[in-house]
This record gives structure tokens, C-alpha cells and sequence, in this order.
């Protein structure tokens, strides 16, 4: 697979493209728990980030599965077990928004007069 050659605006829509897939409140903080290939189940994700509600995780999550960055893994036992991972791709996630982050923190500071 070759090197995709851009022009302006259809880069602009690729990156566009991409953060609607990472859009959404939770979306992000989702991600950053299950950075470093870690599995947890739906319990430990509803624990791990206050104020989430059931629902909206369910939603978050099964969006990501869709966009194929985040994995469902049910494990068939009883009681059933289910964990959640990123996939490979959404692993390659990771420094993207190191990058992004780290972007964010050179930004200049403001003047007050503008």
C-alpha cells in the first residue's frame, strides 16, 4: 500500500474523519485507560471514570467497536466475562495524541491586549 498523496482539503477532511471517530466526552478518557494493552472489564471502565453513566459507556464503547479501535473480548464462562481492549490500530492511537498533547502544551501564552 502506497503513500496516500494529499492535497489541502482532502487532508483537512481526512483529519476531520478521524476525530469524529474520537469524539464524545468519554471517548478520550476511555482510550487513555486502556492504552498500554490493558484489558478491563465493563466494571473496572464504570469504576474507573466517575460520572460516566451506564449507558453512555455502553454507547462509547460500541462506537469505538464499530470504528474498530476498541476489541470486546467475551470470555464464554459462567459467570460470562467480558474485557475490553484496543485494538492494534487503536493501540497506534497512542502517540498520536502524545503528540497532540504535548502540542497543546507549547501554546503560547495569550497577551491581554490581544
Amino acid at each position: 500500500m502506497g503513500k496516500v498523496e494529499y492535497t489541502a482539503t482532502s487532508a483537512a477532511a481526512g483529519v476531520e474523519q478521524a476525530f469524529r471517530m474520537l469524539e464524545g466526552r468519554w471517548k478520550l478518557v476511555i482510550l487513555f485507560h486502556l492504552f498500554g494493552g490493558k484489558l478491563l472489564r465493563f466494571s473496572d471502565l464504570e469504576r474507573a471514570i466517575p460520572g460516566i453513566s451506564q449507558k453512555m459507556l455502553i454507547q462509547q464503547l460500541r462506537q469505538m467497536e464499530s470504528d474498530g479501535i476498541v476489541r470486546r473480548i467475551v470470555h464464554h464462562q459462567v459467570p460470562p466475562k467480558v474485557e475490553y481492549g484496543l485494538t492494534e490500530w487503536g493501540q497506534t492511537l497512542c502517540p498520536a495524541l502524545d503528540a497532540i498533547l504535548g502540542w497543546a502544551e507549547q501554546r503560547p501564552e495569550q497577551d491581554a491586549g490581544g
